[in-house]
């Protein structure tokens, strides 16, 4: 089945200096740049998903400002597809289901952030489209949250978002593990 790799988000923004810092986000973007990698070398597609915001009082994504910028870690190269989209999910209101279906994909491989939403989101419709998914855990991170004034660290947070989508939703694995069975 021809697979594609998804790279959702990873802009700058989300590094830090930017409007909305991650917990370690150049770990997960290393991973994110290991796995586009391995697609460029085997003439893999890959698809660059950015997030820009069209609500002008958004706190990031502000379109024409760095922080919505790819991050160098994983810029696309020229031919490489980038996909714009305004909301979580990068399927709704996109043109990435039609580009991926033109192309004959069937598997994903997906990374990026933030696991609790954009990558949770997109992951959940990309199975609900037919889908099968590899999910990349180190390649992905998020930030803390707080639930009824109590703190969920970013570690539990990603932890319990990689659990919920194990096996129903994705074959969660590490990029290593990913590389290392797939080639």
């Amino acid at each position: 089945m021809k697979k594609a790799l998804i790279l959702i988000d990873i802009q700058n923004d989300y590094f830090p200096g930017g409007r909305f810092e991650l917990n370690q986000p150049d770990a997960a973007a290393q991973n994110a740049k290991s796995a586009l990698a391995y697609f460029r070398k085997k003439g893999l597609p890959v698809f660059h998903v950015q997030h820009i915001s069209i609500n002008a009082e958004a706190p990031f994504f502000i379109a024409d400002t760095e922080g919505v910028n790819i991050n160098a870690l994983v810029s696309p190269f020229p031919g490489e597809q980038i996909v714009i989209k305004n909301t979580p999910d990068s399927f709704f209101n996109t043109d990435l289901f039609p580009l991926l279906k033109e192309l004959g994909i069937g598997q994903l491989v997906i990374c990026g952030m933030m696991s609790h939403m954009c990558v949770d989101t997109t992951v959940r419709s990309a199975k609900r489209l037919g889908f099968e998914i590899e999910l990349l855990s180190d390649a992905c991170t998020t930030r803390d949250l707080i639930w009824e004034n109590t703190p969920v660290p970013a570690k539990l947070v990603h932890a319990a978002f990689m659990a919920a989508l194990q096996n129903t939703f994705a074959d969660v694995k590490t990029t290593l593990t990913f590389i290392n069975s797939d080639s």
